[in-house]
């Protein structure tokens, strides 16, 4: 047994379920020890909502989700979207207010949620043959308008949930259609190997979304990898950050440099590696070293970035080899042997090699 996996298991015994935020933690505790009141207040809000939702998390684990009935569409690979309006209140899902279909609104945020749900869909359909969320066609259904200015957007593992953030600091979550891939992708991770929500396990479940999204950003505006920004969350930071998104995966660790939010702190490689008991053992910080593999090897191979770097990452995520508490080094040893089956001994395999050697990632 590696150390990170005598590391992860002492520091969170057993699985437990997972509640995933697109805002770490530890940017909403900076926030809330803000002496302005107008920052302040909302991300203590928001912490508070989000411990509730993770207890409910837990708490549905244990009970049992309810039951889901498959739409006809379900079976003909095709999306089933539901967005309902939480009007600032918390109970979920909310008032259905546009359905599988249906033409557009007034309301813009209802209308990004349902498209980001729908690319989504696509991405995973098109390029991976998965069906929705649990690749047998689960309904894919999102609530808005989540609380007082509620500073977050998360997948509490039935569905999506969105604040319209405080003004301040951060604005509509629907605006990101990386955000919206991010959590879903989650969900994705969910239904296959399943990563414990804690260190360099935690890690990996937080790359595979920003990975999926930025994939789902790339697909949606038919950009190569070259052509892709690869930053997580762009157009999410109100005008008054110093800071262009919530992360960085071509350069992490420069994605902001705030007076308020401090420096983003990802690390690009593992001599810059971050130990640390907060955000479950860095799960959002240390997520930066895979983001920089992947985002090198999508480079080296060049392209779209969905298709053969993207192949690879899907390949081992579905692929049953994937241990719940995997060490960034068994995964990449991982990804070296996808490359290989998929492609041979040749471009993409010397590409994933390089990739995780430039991040110091060992693969033997």
């Amino acid at each position: 047994m590696t150390q990170c996996h005598i590391a992860a298991m002492t520091a969170n015994p057993g699985f437990e379920p997972v509640f995933c935020t697109i805002i770490p933690p530890h940017v909403l505790d900076t926030l809330a020890q803000s002496d302005d009141t107008a920052l302040a207040g909302p991300a203590r809000r928001t912490l508070e909502r989000d411990a509730i939702e993770r207890t409910h998390r837990r708490l549905t684990t244990v009970i049992g989700a309810p039951s889901v009935s498959l739409p006809k569409e379900a079976a003909e690979s095709k999306p089933h979207r539901t967005i309902y309006d939480a009007k600032h209140k918390t109970e979920l899902p909310g008032r259905k207010v546009r359905g599988e279909g249906d033409k557009p609104g007034k309301d813009s945020t209802v209308n990004r949620a349902y498209a980001g749900l729908g690319a989504t869909f696509e991405l995973f359909l098109k390029s991976y043959q998965r069906n929705s969320i649990d690749g047998s066609g689960l309904p894919m259904n999102a609530t808005v308008h989540y609380g007082e200015k509620y500073g977050n957007a998360f997948w509490n593992g039935e569905q999506m949930v969105f604040g319209d953030g405080d003004g301040e600091i951060f604005l509509d979550f629907t605006i990101p259609v990386d955000v919206i891939g991010h959590e879903l992708t989650h969900g994705v991770v969910q239904y296959t190997a399943n990563l414990t929500y804690f260190g360099q396990p935690g890690a990996l479940n937080e790359s595979f979304a920003d990975v999926f999204g930025s994939l789902i950003k790339q697909y949606t505006l038919g950009q190569t990898a070259s052509e892709a920004d690869w930053l997580i969350g762009a157009g999410l930071l109100a005008p008054r950050v110093t800071g262009k998104a919530l992360r960085s995966m071509k350069a992490p660790g420069t994605a902001y440099d705030d007076d308020v939010l401090g420096k983003d702190p990802q690390p690009a490689d593992m001599d810059h590696y971050v130990r640390t008991g907060r955000d479950n053992g860095g799960v959002h910080i240390n997520s930066g070293i895979p983001n920089h593999a992947f985002y090198l090897l999508a480079e080296e191979l060049g392209g779209n970035a969905w298709e053969r770097a993207g192949q690879i990452w899907y390949a081992v995520l579905t692929g049953g080899q994937l241990a719940q508490d995997a060490c960034f080094a068994d995964f990449a040893k991982l990804t070296v042997a996808a490359a290989s089956d998929k492609y041979g001994e040749g471009e993409e395999h010397g590409a994933v090699l390089k990739a995780w050697s430039q991040v110091g990632v060992p693969t033997n």
